[in-house]
C-alpha cells in the first residue's frame, strides 16, 4: 500500500501549526533597510522575514531574495532577426533579478502577495502548502488574519521526526 498508514495519518492530522510555530517573529517594515533585514534574518535563524505595515503582512523576504542581490545578473542577449529584435532568455527573470539588485528598502525587495496559514491548520495542510507553492517560511495568522507566528520547513521536519520516532516506538499491531 502506498501512502501513509492510518496511524501516521492520524498523528499528522492531530498536530496543528500552532503546536510547532515560533511566536517570536522578527518583522520589518517596508521602509527598513536591506541591512536590517539581513541582520534580523541571521540573528533569528529563519529563512525569511515578514514585512508588516500597520499590523498587516505586506510581503516576505527570504534568504533567496538576499542572496540574489549578490548573484551575477544574466542580461538577455538581443538578436536581430529580419525587422525585429528578439531577446534570448538567460534562464532567470531579468526584471526580477534587477529588482533585487536595485532594492534599497524591505518594500523594494519583498515578495507579495504572501502565502500564510491559519494557526488551526494541520501539519499535513502546512506540508501541502510548502510543497505545492514552494514557500519557506510561512507566516501564521489567527482567525482575524493577525500575525501570530511563523513556521519553517525545519520546524516541520522536527515535528515529523518526533511523530516518526513516536510511531516507531509504538508496538506494531502485527506482532
Amino acid at each position: 500500500c502506498v501512502g501513509l498508514s492510518v496511524r501516521e495519518d492520524r498523528s499528522m492530522a492531530e498536530a496543528r501549526v500552532r503546536d510547532i510555530m515560533r511566536t517570536d517573529v522578527p518583522i520589518v517594515t517596508v521602509d527598513d533597510t536591506i541591512g536590517t533585514v539581513a541582520r534580523l534574518m541571521a540573528a533569528s535563524g529563519l529563512p525569511g522575514i515578514p514585512v508588516v505595515d500597520q499590523g498587516e503582512i505586506m510581503g516576505l523576504i527570504t534568504e533567496k531574495d538576499l542572496i540574489t542581490r549578490y548573484a551575477n545578473i544574466e542580461v538577455p542577449t538581443p538578436v536581430p532577426f529580419l525587422d525585429a529584435i528578439f531577446l534570448l532568455d538567460g534562464g532567470r527573470d531579468f526584471e526580477d533579478d534587477l529588482r533585487h539588485v536595485l532594492a534599497i528598502t524591505a518594500g523594494d525587495l519583498m515578495n507579495a502577495p504572501v502565502y500564510n496559514i491559519r494557526d488551526t491548520a494541520t501539519l499535513s495542510e502546512l506540508a501541502t502548502l510548502m510543497i505545492d507553492e514552494d514557500v519557506n517560511p510561512v507566516p501564521v495568522v489567527d482567525h482575524s488574519l493577525r500575525l501570530v507566528g511563523i513556521v519553517s520547513r525545519s520546524d516541520l521536519v522536527r515535528a515529523i521526526a518526533k511523530i516518526e520516532n513516536t510511531l516507531s516506538d509504538e508496538p506494531s499491531a502485527d506482532t
